[in-house]
């Protein structure tokens, strides 16, 4: 009985290990949702921008913009260089809109990041 549990243990732990291994280098994805400034998501619980002139205006007096996806996962846009850099620039263009997002995507204790190779605008829906 202790030779099973510990195998069980070692599996267990093994899987862990490897899970942390593939978070921590990251996964590419695509992401599909709205650029949206991150205050306005968060106290508004907004589905979608109200407008992209306000999440201009949020952005402009900044609020880091943000792309909450259409299952509602928000992904806090990161630099994938060192020193890091804000990707508001990134993003203002899209800001308010619908948006496809492919790159590189990490998570950490619940929190969502992606670091951006490519965002499209999408027709309006």
């Amino acid at each position: 009985m202790k030779k099973i549990r510990i195998l069980g243990l070692s599996v267990a732990l093994l899987t862990m290990l490897v899970g942390v291994t593939i978070w921590a280098a990251g996964i590419s994805a695509t992401v599909k949702g709205y650029v949206i400034d991150s205050s306005c998501t968060f106290s508004k619980d907004l589905k979608k921008p109200i407008s992209p002139d306000c999440a201009v205006a949020c952005a402009k007096a900044g609020s880091p913009l943000v792309i909450q996806a259409d299952n509602g996962t928000i992904y806090l846009p990161i630099s994938g260089t060192q020193p890091a850099s804000g990707q508001n620039e990134k993003l203002m263009p899209f800001a308010g809109q619908r948006v496809t997002v492919t790159g590189t995507v990490y998570n950490k204790g619940g929190s969502h990041a992606i670091v951006i190779e490519k965002i499209e605008g999408l027709s309006k829906q």
